[in-house]
């Protein structure tokens, strides 16, 4: 009996830990695309199925990005993004219209720039936070975009895989 749970607990790190390294590939896969990613659609999934568990696999990425770009103030906005997406998800999980995740996605990559000014409001006051905000606004269009059509193409396939797969309950 003890052996089973040990296992179980095992294949959970080894699930969320895939989870979150599959977030940091797709992150990197599509780099050379300014602010069009899968890791808001990823996310959304990963919420839908892992429920609360999501914030493992969130705070891993989170980790992984840091170590691999640096840990500057816009590491420390990526903490408390994540969650509130998935948050969000958590509320209105009981939604299944490929549409509504879409515009959730959509309207989460327009406020992402917002979102991750607070920390320059904080340190440098609201001019600098509304000089950050300001200059990505055209790059926080292109994530709307991105975040809308990624997620109307990917839902319902990787949501299939996923939950086809899926080893935690």
């Amino acid at each position: 009996m003890k052996q089973i749970r040990i296992s179980e607990k095992v294949t959970d790190i080894v699930t969320l830990g895939l989870l979150s390294a599959i977030l940091l590939l797709g992150q990197l896969g599509m780099a050379f695309l300014p602010n069009i990613e899968p890791v808001t659609v990823l996310l959304i999934i990963y919420t839908l199925t892992y429920k609360k568990k999501v914030f493992f696999i969130i705070y891993a990425f989170v980790l992984m990005e840091g170590l691999i770009f640096g840990f500057g103030i816009w590491w420390i906005s990526y903490l408390y993004i994540w969650s509130i997406l998935a948050l969000i998800v958590l509320i209105f999980r009981k939604n299944d219209s490929v549409i509504i995740w879409a515009v959730t996605a959509g309207a989460f990559g327009l406020l992402f720039g917002a979102l991750c000014a607070i920390p320059y409001l904080i340190s440098g006051g609201p001019g600098a936070a509304l000089a950050y905000w300001a200059a990505g606004i055209p790059y926080d269009i292109l994530h709307c975009a991105g975040n809308f059509v990624l997620t109307l193409i990917l839902f319902r396939p990787v949501s299939y895989i996923i939950n086809k797969y899926a080893s935690i309950p």
